[in-house]
């Protein structure tokens, strides 16, 4: 039988990795994958999963800024994300929408730069108000961008870039004329993507971006992903020798 005063032991937390702070990637790209599965498997609704996983987003965006991250692209809700049931889409922009509202506060003073990659006619009324309003507005030039892929899919993305190319120029397009037009047009190609849930598989993200980026795969749904496991990802990331199709 336990005395009155006994103590509760403490849950450890788990140690985080070191990693050269000197050699943070500058461009980290997530795809957040396992909102759902977490919420069914604690009994709750997926749109539960989805309300936390945007406050994941908030958490690690934080942790990303603090620690030099340039960029952080995140893969919120793809083309083939419309398959999905009515009641889960509607509430994804529901949580997007609420986010962006937040976001025009918060943004007066946190040095975050928000851009929405993907195609965004379907979006109407307040929510394309907010995504405009938010994109416009304009911190210090050492801002993190945070860009959110809404209504992304990777195979769209080249399409429409191929097409707005050759609109401009006509053919011959090279790499430089498609690059122009890719939604990340100016930003640094991804140093890092991370696929959580265990998937191992890029579904489509940032396809061109991609071409030599260091792939990580954590078994975390992303709701329990922490700043640990992303510095666990980052010192994968920093023991990998990366040649770019070279010799080192």
């Amino acid at each position: 039988m336990l005395g009155k005063n006994k103590e509760k032991p403490t849950e450890e937390r788990p140690v985080a990795p070191q990693v050269d702070m000197s050699r943070i990637p500058a461009h980290i790209a997530i795809i957040m994958d396992g909102n759902g599965r977490w919420a069914t498997s604690r009994g709750l609704p997926r749109t539960m999963g989805h309300r936390e996983g945007a406050q994941k987003f908030r958490e690690i965006a934080s942790f990303c800024q603090e620690i030099g991250v340039k960029v952080l692209t995140v893969y919120a809700f793809s083309t083939e994300n419309w398959k999905r049931p009515a009641e889960e889409v509607s509430a994804i922009f529901q949580l997007f929408q609420e986010y962006l509202r937040e976001a025009k506060e918060e943004l007066q003073t946190r040095n975050i730069r928000i851009r929405v990659l993907g195609d965004l006619t379907p979006f109407k009324g307040e929510l394309r108000s907010l995504i405009d309003e938010v994109q416009s507005m304009n911190p210090s030039p050492n801002a993190l961008v945070a860009n959110i892929a809404v209504n992304y899919g990777g195979r769209d993305e080249l399409v429409t870039a191929a097409n707005a190319a050759f609109a401009e120029k006509g053919a011959p397009l090279t790499q430089e004329d498609v690059e122009r037009h890719l939604y990340t047009a100016g930003q640094p190609d991804p140093d890092l993507i991370i696929r959580t849930s265990g998937e191992f598989r890029i579904s489509g993200f940032l396809l061109w971006q991609c071409a030599y980026s260091e792939l990580y795969f954590s078994e975390l749904l992303w709701p329990d992903f922490t700043p640990e496991e992303l510095l666990r990802a980052i010192a994968s990331y920093q023991g990998r020798n990366r040649r770019f199709g070279g010799i080192k």
